[in-house]
C-alpha cells in the first residue's frame, strides 16, 4: 500500500486538508507549509489515487497536450519538460500530435478529451491551423484551455508565448553586425494561421530596416514545412536562382541545419562565406559543426507558466474552469551566438 493523504498529513504535521490544497496547487497555502508538506510527499512518495479524485472533486488527474508534431525536437523538449512539470501537480500529462491538420485540432479542442477519449481537467494546445475565429467557437463548458505558441484567439483563453518579433529582430540584428547586408530569410509559411512565421519575418524586416537596408523579396522564401530538407531545398534554390547573399536567418533551427548542409555539398563556408542563425535552441544545433547561433526561448518557463495557468483555472469542488480575465504571458527569450555567425570583422 501506497502512502495516503492521511499519511502525509500526520507526517508533515499539518491536517489533511492542508495536504489536498499543495497536492491541487491551489494558493492560498503559506509558502513554508506548502515546502514541508511537499518534502513530506516526496520522502513517502505519495501519489493521488487518480479515481478517488474523480469521484470526490469531479477530476481526472489528467490533463492534455497537443502540439503539432512530436518528431520536431522543439516540441518533444517542451513535451518532456511539461510532463515533468505536471508531476509536481500531481498529473499525468497525455500527449497527443495534431499534424497541424485543423479538423484534428478542432475535434480535440472541442471534446475536452485527450487520445483514447479520457476526460482531461485542462488542455495545452499548440495549434497551428486554426484561426482566432476556429478557436473562439469552442465551447465554454469544457474543461480550461491555455494556447501555447503566437495564436491568442484574441483574449479568450490564458495564451503564453514569446516576443517572436523582438526576438526575430534580435536574430538579424546580429547577423548585420557582422557585416553582413544581403540577408535571406527562409521559413515563411502564408498556408499556416498560427502567425510563427508571420511575425518572424516582420521582425526580420524591422531589423533591416532600421539599419536602413530595403527588403528584397527575392531573399525571403517560403517553405512547406520546417525541417531540415525544406531548409536545404530552399538553400538550393537561392543558389539555382543566383540570388546573391552572405547570411541566412532561418526561422527554425531544422531549416538552418538542412541550409547549412547545403552549403556544405556546394562548397561554401559558414561563416566565412555565409552567416546563419536559427531559432528554437535544439540540440542538434549545439552539437552541429559549426555550432549553430540561435534564439533560445525559455522552454521550462514555457511549461511552468503554462501549468499555472492551468491551476490557477480549476477549483477543489468539481473542476470547473475558475472565472478570470484570461492571461498572456510573455516568455523570455536570449539570443546565443556560436561558430556558425563569426564576425567578419574579427577575422
Amino acid at each position: 500500500m501506497g502512502a495516503s493523504l492521511k499519511d502525509v498529513a500526520h507526517h508533515a504535521g499539518v491536517s489533511i486538508r492542508t495536504v489536498s490544497n499543495v497536492v491541487n496547487d491551489f494558493p492560498l497555502v503559506a509558502p513554508a507549509t506548502r515546502e514541508r508538506v511537499q518534502r513530506s510527499i516526496d520522502e513517502l512518495q505519495y501519489r493521488p489515487n487518480a479515481a478517488a479524485r474523480t469521484l470526490r472533486g469531479g477530476r481526472s488527474g489528467l490533463i492534455g497536450l497537443v502540439v503539432p508534431e512530436l518528431a520536431s525536437p522543439y516540441f518533444s523538449e517542451l513535451a518532456a519538460l511539461v510532463t515533468e512539470a505536471a508531476e509536481r501537480h500531481s498529473w499525468t500529462v497525455l500527449v497527443e500530435q495534431s499534424g497541424g491538420d485543423p479538423e484534428r485540432e478542432r475535434r480535440l479542442l472541442d471534446g475536452g478529451r485527450a487520445p483514447g477519449g479520457q476526460s482531461v481537467d485542462g488542455l495545452l494546445l499548440s495549434p497551428w491551423s486554426l484561426t482566432p475565429a476556429d478557436v473562439r467557437s469552442r465551447p465554454t463548458t469544457g474543461p480550461p484551455v491555455v494556447l501555447l505558441g503566437e495564436q491568442d484567439a484574441d483574449g479568450l483563453f490564458d495564451h503564453v508565448a514569446i516576443d517572436n518579433v523582438t526576438a526575430a529582430a534580435a536574430a538579424t540584428h546580429h547577423l548585420l553586425a557582422t557585416g553582413r547586408r544581403r540577408i535571406a530569410a527562409i521559413g515563411l509559411q502564408p498556408h499556416l494561421a498560427n502567425g510563427t512565421a508571420e511575425q518572424r519575418h516582420r521582425g526580420y524586416r524591422t531589423a533591416l530596416a532600421e539599419a536602413g537596408i530595403r527588403p528584397d523579396p527575392a531573399l525571403e522564401l517560403e517553405v512547406a514545412h520546417l525541417h531540415r530538407p525544406d531548409g536545404a531545398a530552399a538553400l538550393r534554390r537561392l543558389v539555382e536562382e543566383t540570388r546573391r547573399f552572405d547570411a541566412l536567418f532561418c526561422f527554425t533551427d531544422q531549416l538552418a541545419l538542412g541550409a547549412m548542409r547545403a552549403l556544405y555539398q556546394l562548397g561554401a563556408r559558414v561563416p566565412e562565406d555565409v552567416a546563419v542563425a536559427g531559432f528554437d535552441d535544439i540540440e542538434d544545433g549545439r552539437f552541429a559543426t559549426p555550432s549553430l547561433t540561435t534564439i533560445a526561448p525559455d522552454k521550462t518557463a514555457i511549461a511552468e507558466a503554462a501549468l499555472h495557468c492551468l491551476a490557477a483555472r480549476l477549483t477543489a469542488s468539481d473542476g470547473t474552469a475558475v472565472p478570470a480575465p484570461a492571461r498572456s504571458v510573455v516568455i523570455p527569450h536570449q539570443l546565443v551566438v556560436r561558430e556558425s555567425t563569426a564576425s567578419r570583422i574579427h577575422r
